[in-house]
């Protein structure tokens, strides 16, 4: 893993946006001119701006799976001062490294893409999605959704893109694909003995991404003890 030598970039990490806009005295700041944002916001963005952390409700574990199983994904929120630090990183890192997508390759991957426009092609070991783990990378969401105590938010980065239809959505193969991956990695590992108890999954459709360029899938775990989620992480 000699690539992890790579100079890690501390101004730029999202732990370090996260806790100042976190400790940040003023409640109704923004980190951009409220007439520019860095992306095009939704209604709900505006509501979640204008608002504090105390007045949020975060998500419990059975919202997330409504919301999921009803494919509300874009009704998933974040803390209004995680939106604020994820909007004011995104600003940073679109200058600093052109893009989020080019920001995660260099630090949080470390994988070199074969090409450098439209969906990245990456050297594989399997054409198999999730079949060898050198093709793949579990890490911890640096943007999690706001939910309530016990639950991990986790993303599977995938270097073979998945079966999708024109809007991004999993076909049959891509969903068989990641619910049996799912079950061997995360479900069997949690000791799920219902499924859902203990692990929900969900890919969101093209519009709803805010990486595009590289497949992935978002994993929520809850009950699980901090030695089962090293073991994915590493």
């Amino acid at each position: 893993m000699g690539a992890h030598a790579i100079e890690i970039d501390h101004d730029s990490k999202p732990s370090t946006f996260q806790s100042t806009w976190k400790h940040n005295p003023d409640p109704t700041a923004l980190p951009f001119p409220r007439d520019n944002p860095p992306f095009q916001l939704t209604a709900v963005d505006w509501h979640q701006l204008s608002i504090t952390d105390d007045q949020f409700t975060p998500h419990t574990w059975e919202d997330l799976h409504h919301l999921i199983s009803t494919g509300q994904l874009d009704e998933l929120k974040r803390w209004p001062s995680f939106l604020k630090a994820y909007l004011a990183w995104t600003a940073h890192v679109k200058a600093k490294y052109g893009s989020a997508t080019q920001y995660l390759l260099q630090q949080r991957l470390f994988w070199k893409p074969l090409n450098e426009t439209g969906a990245f092609k990456f050297e594989l070991k399997s054409e198999i999605p999730f079949a060898d783990p050198s093709d793949y990378m579990i890490i911890r969401n640096d943007w999690t959704y706001a939910v309530t105590p016990g639950i991990s938010h986790i993303v599977v980065w995938s270097k073979k893109p998945l079966p999708v239809d024109a809007e991004g959505a999993l076909m049959e193969e891509g969903r068989s694909i990641v619910e049996e991956f799912v079950k061997s990695e995360f479900r069997d590992k949690a000791g799920e003995e219902v499924e859902g108890s203990k692990v929900q999954w969900f890919k969101n459709t093209t519009s709803l991404q805010s990486v595009r360029a590289l497949e992935h899938v978002h994993v929520l775990v809850r009950d699980v003890g901090e030695e089962v989620l090293k073991q994915w992480m590493n």
